[in-house]
C-alpha cells in the first residue's frame, strides 16, 4: 500500500482551538494540515513546549510532520503574533498561544517546570511604578525563578541570609 502524500490533509484529531485557526486566518496564515497539526498541539498544551516537543507530540498525531516544518510554522506564528515565545534561562525557546489571558510565570530552576500565576496585586503595583516614573504601561512580562522550599539548593542559600 503507498504512503499517504506530504499534501494529503492530516488526521481528523489535529484541529486547533477554533481562536488560533480565526487568528491565522485574521494574519492572512494559510492553513496547511501542517500548520493545523502544529497549532492543535499548541491548542493542547498545558506547559510552555519547545520547538522539538512540539515536534514530538506533532509526530505521534501525524508521522509525516518534519522538525525544519515545525521550526518554520512556530517562528512564523510567533512574528504574527498567533504565539509567544520564552527563554526561560534554560536559553531553550518555550512557547505559548498568545490568545492566553494575561499571566505571569515562576521558573522552577531546578525542574525546569513553569507554573502559570496571576496575581492583581502585582498587576496593580507595576501599573503605578510606570505611571510615578512617567510612563502608560502598554506590556509587561514577569519571570520569577527560583528553588522549592524543601531543596538542597533553598537550605544552603537560607543559611546564608
Amino acid at each position: 500500500m503507498p504512503s499517504p502524500s506530504k499534501d494529503a490533509p492530516a488526521p481528523a484529531a489535529a484541529a486547533p482551538s477554533p481562536a488560533l485557526a480565526e487568528m491565522c486566518c485574521e494574519k492572512g496564515i494559510r492553513l496547511t494540515w501542517q500548520r493545523k497539526l502544529i497549532l492543535s498541539v499548541l491548542s493542547d498544551a498545558a506547559d510552555h513546549p519547545d520547538a522539538e516537543e512540539i515536534y514530538r507530540r506533532a509526530h505521534r498525531k501525524d508521522k509525516r510532520i518534519s522538525l525544519s516544518t515545525v521550526y518554520r510554522t512556530v517562528s512564523l506564528l510567533q512574528e504574527a503574533g498567533i504565539v509567544e515565545k520564552h527563554n526561560f534561562r534554560d536559553a531553550t525557546a518555550r512557547y505559548e498561544r498568545a490568545d492566553a489571558e494575561h499571566h505571569d510565570h515562576l521558573i522552577d530552576v531546578e525542574s525546569g517546570r513553569v507554573m502559570e500565576f496571576q496575581n492583581e496585586e502585582i498587576e496593580r503595583l507595576q501599573l503605578a511604578i510606570a505611571r510615578k516614573l512617567g510612563y502608560r504601561l502598554i506590556s509587561h512580562r514577569l519571570e520569577l525563578y527560583g528553588v522549592p522550599l524543601k531543596s538542597a539548593r533553598h537550605k544552603k542559600h537560607a543559611s546564608q541570609d
